[in-house]
């Protein structure tokens, strides 16, 4: 990695004019803490609770996902660790929890199954909390959320298993509970769902895909599969104030939080916290530090008035190479 990216790891993600912004990481690991600690992340905003599920050939026990939560949370303490749902379905399959369906995409999946489990929600969001004991820095987030009564439904659950393992005896903080923005549905509701929870997070690989109605696996369509697309960033625009309205924290993970040119637009609509794989957070700490929110704002303004992806990307790359910074584009460094 270029020294002077290393050497921006106890610094923060500030602009040149002091407009700060969180950087933490995706991780379905607890052996990515070194990694992650080491290129100055702030925390975990996607912690994968599938990723220990999809390694067995059955689910895990309650005392079994207690000590695999555990050393994640122990290993990134004191910062916090959001930790997601069980969201399989689609391109994420249990080999001992089959799901056969026509379009995957399109139906029993995140939220939605576990829901329809509740017995496996309940035990898994039981052993979250359990880990959490004496460390205080788990968070919970709702995977797939369509739906208020999704939202209302999980956090009732969650409150019910809170409730039993303090009468069990467990000295352990409340979680903050999140949900998900993947789809257009949550995305236009976004203030009456933020309303209901401590923070929302957009997954921005889905919600392009859903936005679009694209397949971004499908090779005779990916091409259309684009997040700078003029309805996207709109759609993300209105998040970030419903969630703001609200009075909650947003954030955002998926490819897009690590694309130097879309972080110059997500830090001027006002994402609070940018979550990407550790190896991307260096160059977009660069990119922050480099750039002044004044001109992030000032940018936004001018693409929000495209029509057409290749406008927008154009302009970026263009504001990129005129802060000298264009070689994050060109190489992947400075």
């Amino acid at each position: 990695m270029n020294q002077s990216l290393i050497s921006l790891r106890d610094k923060p993600a500030e602009t040149l004019d002091n407009y700060r912004v969180s950087l933490q990481v995706n991780t379905g690991l607890a052996m990515d803490a070194g990694m992650s600690m080491s290129v100055g992340a702030e925390g975990v905003g996607l912690y994968r609770s599938e990723v220990p599920f999809m390694s067995r050939d059955r689910f895990p026990s309650e005392d079994e996902q207690t000590i695999i939560y555990r050393q994640t949370l122990k290993a990134f303490a004191p910062h916090l660790v959001t930790m997601r749902t069980l969201d399989v379905g689609g391109d994420k399959v249990l080999p001992y929890f089959p799901v056969e369906e026509e379009n995957p995409y399109l139906g029993w999946r995140g939220i939605r199954v576990t829901l329809d489990h509740p017995d496996v929600f309940l035990m898994q969001v039981r052993a979250m909390m359990r880990a959490s004991e004496e460390l205080d820095n788990l968070r919970i987030m709702l995977p797939m959320v369509t739906t208020l009564s999704e939202v209302e439904e999980a956090t009732y659950l969650i409150e019910q298993a809170y409730e039993e393992l303090l009468e069990e005896g467990c000295e352990i903080e409340k979680p903050k509970i999140g949900i998900m923005i993947e789809v257009p549905a949550a995305a236009y509701l976004a203030r009456e769902m933020a309303k209901r929870v401590d923070f929302i997070s957009v997954g921005s690989n889905d919600l392009t895909q859903y936005l679009l109605a694209v397949d971004r696996n499908n090779a005779r369509v990916a091409n259309l599969y684009d997040p700078l697309h003029p309805a996207m960033l709109r759609v993300l625009l209105k998040v970030v104030e419903g969630g703001h309205a609200a009075g909650v924290e947003v954030s955002i993970c998926g490819e897009m939080a690590s694309d130097p040119l879309a972080v110059i637009l997500l830090i001027a609509m006002g994402f609070d916290t940018l979550s990407m794989n550790s190896a991307s957070l260096p160059r977009v700490k660069w990119v922050i530090r480099n750039f002044a929110i004044a001109n992030a704002r000032k940018i936004l303004a001018e693409v929000l008035e495209f029509e057409h992806p290749a406008e927008i990307r154009f302009h970026l790359q263009k504001a990129l190479e005129e802060e000298g910074l264009g070689g994050l584009i060109r190489a992947g460094k400075p």
